[in-house]
């Protein structure tokens, strides 16, 4: 059966897919799901070194670009999908643009499940919150009749989200999720346990998705200090991957999800 199941992570930016998804995307690869990831931006801007050794946003992009494409095959991603949209700038973007381009891939890879960032973007920042709902929009029109393939209908969408206490955790480990935006900070809140309706055990993959993390090279300027993470907080920040089911035409309720194919198997 899980030949036939395929899963699609919408995200924003190299190494979204490694520290927000990476346990999920390693283990339905393992269970030989369809796995596949669409990358809004090259991270274009993600610099995190001494300034004077920052390399410009084209030659950024470029290695940033290679450091997703290592991270991905680390994973066992099926298909990577690159949109080259400019880091920073993705609210800016047309809908009208972006939409159909999204929803174009969707009806071709035709998955049953996606996930993408939830509302607030972790901690408000606007490319995550972005491409939220531009995803949101793109399953709708997918789902319609018109140009780009024959529609395809979502059966479950949901929002990657970790609580409050892991945050605490991995914000000692790679440091604050904080943004000043329009002159206001925002931080990472954290989602409630009750709240939560899908809990993944992703501790057969850990090591991998930890492999994964350490591709995205210029995005850990800690890199030092991270080996030297012990295997219990390893297991914790990657051993378990929780989620919010935004949507589902199969299955509902109360009762914690283990399993995002839930209703579809």
């Amino acid at each position: 059966m899980a030949d036939s199941l395929k899963l699609l992570c919408v995200l924003a930016h190299p190494d979204d897919e490694s520290l927000g998804t990476g346990g999920t995307l390693a283990r339905y690869a393992a269970e030989g799901v369809a796995t596949s990831l669409i990358t809004a931006t090259r991270g274009q801007r993600g610099w995190f070194g001494a300034p004077d050794e920052n390399p410009g946003p084209e030659m950024l992009g470029q290695i940033r670009e290679r450091e997703l494409h290592d991270a991905a095959r680390t994973l066992g991603v099926g298909e990577l999908i690159l949109l080259d949209y400019m880091d920073g700038d993705l609210d800016q973007t047309d809908p009208r643009e972006i939409v159909p381009l999204i929803a174009g891939h969707i009806r071709r890879l035709r998955p049953q499940v996606v996930i993408t960032f939830d509302p607030l973007g972790v901690y408000g920042h606007p490319d995550h919150i972005a491409i939220s709902q531009f995803t949101l929009a793109a399953l709708v029109a997918a789902a319609a009749p018109g140009d780009g393939g024959d529609p395809h209908q979502v059966a479950k969408l949901y929002f990657a989200g970790e609580p409050k206490a892991k945050l605490d955790v991995y914000e000692r480990a790679f440091g604050e999720l904080v943004m000043t935006i329009d002159g206001q900070e925002r931080r990472a809140i954290g989602w409630p346990e009750w709240a939560l309706t899908a809990r993944l055990d992703t501790r057969a993959t850990w090591r991998q998705v930890w492999d994964a993390i350490r591709c995205h090279r210029t995005q850990l300027p800690g890199y030092d200090a991270l080996l030297e993470l012990p295997d219990e907080t390893q297991i914790y920040l990657w051993g378990e991957q929780t989620l919010y089911r935004a949507y589902s035409l199969v299955n509902g309720g109360r009762q914690e999800e283990h399993d995002l194919f839930e209703g579809l198997r």
